[in-house]
This record gives structure tokens, C-alpha cells and sequence, in this order.
């Protein structure tokens, strides 16, 4: 039977009516199905504290907030947040998996997702996964995951040493664009090395390095070439370091065009193209956000509930002196509303 949409019957919002919509949030079930030898399964502890593994070393401790809808809605009444999009955790993915069973994986997480946001009357909105090293797999599996109730997909930002100008990729997100499923990128299997395995390094520079990597794919690899206007995609953390040095992009596509202008336009020709979320923590560095890429391209996002993400969820909106009142609430939920095809 077709679940309700996301979104319908919403009610018993929080606070005095303001509409805040929180697009970057990450789930992990109670417990899951055996994936098989070498793939996370969940250590509980207690009631209230479980341990992510991936065989036997230690992942991530998690807390109710990443399964129990009634504690995720009670932390997004105290912020004052309406909707919550609720995506995988990236270590889930699968992608190193061979495609049939990948594929399983997501079915696995992608129902469970739904589980997790039923209780919530339309509040918490689902996002799916899908096997994105198998194009046609992973096609099937978000018409699927469409018609289950899910309203978007999230996947990550490379698959192996393929990034996300390659042709399986540009298929799916064809595909995604086509249905009007929109599309959220985030990081993951970030590099590791000796100087990186320090101070949670992979997390504080690798995360940025990657997205603004995967933009640099879309861009100069000519994905945005030859992907329609109608694809919603937003990357996740900012869009990584790429407003910052979008300068220095422009500046080589024009000096050294022999070596990386493959894109029919100069990269800030693509800037409208995409979206990126506010978790930059500093209102200096959203205003960059709002310079270099525009306000109707940035959207309230929090990361809950790990402890590198924002709380109470878009202090960093809130404390912009520089945004009009226009472009906070485009940010806090009219961008959002435009990126989920909400009414």
C-alpha cells in the first residue's frame, strides 16, 4: 500500500508559525539485517547508547536522536525547526559492494528510513540511497523509493575513482531530474594517510576537499553540460572550500584552458546550477556563500545529529547581520521549499 506522502497532513507544528526546513540531517536505524563480513552492523549498549562497527573496530557511537522520531521532533521543537530531511548515514552506502547486493543494502536502509519518519505526520522527510555504482540498479531502485514516499535521494560524492562527471552517474542524474527527485550530495570514504589520521583531519579538511572536488567534476567534467536545467542538486557542508577559490577556478579555466576547460562555459557561468547548505558555523563565511553563489542557492542545513553539526539547528542564519529579511527566509525554508518540490 502506498504510504502518505511526506509532507501531507502535516500537522502540529512547532513555534509561532515561521517555516524552518532543515535539508542535512543523517539517520541510523535501531538495528539492521546482517550485511554480511566486513559491513557496519550496530553494538547496543544500553537503551540508550549503541555503537556503529564495521567488523570489529569502533565507528560511531549513536543515541535514540538517530532512530526515535519522537526525540529527533522534540529537539526540532526546541529549535524551532518544521521539516527535517532525513538522509543516510554515508558509511552505508555500499558502494564497494558488488551492484545485486548493494542494491539489496539500500532496500534494507531505504525502508527502514520510512519507519523512522512515519510517527512524524509529514514532518521528518526521508531521503533514499541507492547503489550508485550500477546505474541501472540504482534507476530502480529511486522509482522505487519514489513511489514508497521517499522525497529525494542522497548519494555520495565519488564512487571509487569515478566522480561525478562519469557517464553512469550523469545517467542517474538524468534519471533523478527526469521523475523530479531532487538530489543531495555528500562526502565520504575520504583519502587517509599518516597526516591525516590526526585530529579528525579526514572530517576537517578531507569532507570540504572532497565536495568542492565533486563540484569541480560537475563543472569542468561538463556533467552540468549535459544535465538539464530541471536538476535539483545541492552539496552538502557549504559546498566545501569551492566559494572561496571560485576566483582561482575562474582564473585557470581562462590561463590554462589547454589543460582544464572542458566546459562549455567559464565555471562561474554554472553557479546558479546548484545549491550548497548554511553548515559553515560562522555568519562571515555564509555571507561568502551569499556573495559568491547567491541566496536563493543556500539552504538551512544542520547535520543532526552528530557533534560536528550546528545546534541549536541555523544559529549561523540567525546571527547574519549582512542577510535582508528576504534572503533569511529564503534560506530558513523558501529554498528548501523550491529544492523538495513542496507546495
Amino acid at each position: 500500500m502506498r504510504r502518505t506522502a511526506p509532507g501531507q497532513g502535516l500537522t502540529g507544528l512547532p513555534g509561532d508559525g515561521a517555516v524552518v526546513i532543515d535539508v542535512h540531517s543523517h539517520y541510523v536505524p535501531a538495528g539492521w539485517p546482517d550485511l554480511g563480513e566486513g559491513q557496519p552492523w550496530l553494538r547496543v549498549d544500553s537503551e540508550r547508547e549503541a555503537m556503529i562497527m564495521v567488523g570489529a573496530t569502533e565507528f560511531r557511537p549513536v543515541r535514540p536522536n538517530a532512530w526515535d522520531a519522537g526525540v529527533r521532533l522534540a529537539d526540532m521543537d526546541d529549535d524551532g525547526v518544521t521539516r527535517q530531511v532525513v538522509s543516510p548515514t554515508p558509511l552505508f552506502f555500499g558502494y564497494e559492494l558488488p551492484g545485486a547486493r548493494a542494491a539489496k543494502v539500500a532496500r534494507i536502509f531505504n525502508d527502514l528510513a520510512l519507519e523512522i519518519c512515519q510517527p512524524s505526520q509529514g514532518r521528518l522527510l526521508p531521503f533514499a540511497q541507492v547503489p550508485l555504482q550500477d546505474t541501472d540498479a540504482a534507476c530502480r531502485e529511486l522509482d522505487r523509493c519514489r513511489e514508497s514516499g521517499h522525497l529525494g535521494v542522497e548519494i555520495g560524492n565519488h564512487v571509487g575513482d569515478r566522480d561525478l562527471d562519469d557517464e553512469g552517474v550523469v545517467t542517474f542524474l538524468q534519471h533523478a531530474a527526469s521523475i523530479g527527485m531532487p538530489v543531495f550530495v555528500h562526502p565520504w570514504d575520504m583519502p587517509t594517510s599518516p597526516r591525516l589520521d590526526r585530529w579528525m583531519a579526514r572530517w576537517l579538511t578531507g569532507m570540504p576537499a572532497e565536495t568542492h572536488l565533486s563540484v569541480l567534476a560537475m563543472i569542468l567534467g561538463g556533467a552540468f553540460d549535459r544535465l538539464p536545467d530541471s536538476l535539483r542538486i545541492c552539496f552538502a557542508h557549504g559546498g566545501g572550500s569551492f566559494a572561496f577559490w571560485l576566483g582561482r577556478l575562474e582564473n585557470a579555466w581562462h590561463r590554462r584552458g589547454d589543460l582544464i576547460a572542458k566546459s562549455q562555459l567559464p565555471p562561474s557561468a554554472y553557479v546558479g546550477r546548484f545549491s550548497v547548505d548554511s553548515v559553515v558555523f560562522e555568519p562571515s563565511a555564509l555571507r561568502l556563500l551569499v556573495d559568491t553563489l547567491g541566496a536563493s542557492q543556500v539552504i538551512l542545513g544542520s547535520d543532526y545529529p552528530y557533534p560536528l553539526g550546528e545546534r541549536p539547528v541555523g544559529q549561523v542564519v540567525h546571527r547574519s547581520d549582512s542577510l535582508s529579511d528576504h534572503d533569511r527566509a529564503a534560506i530558513l525554508h523558501g529554498n528548501a521549499e523550491r529544492f523538495l518540490g513542496l507546495p
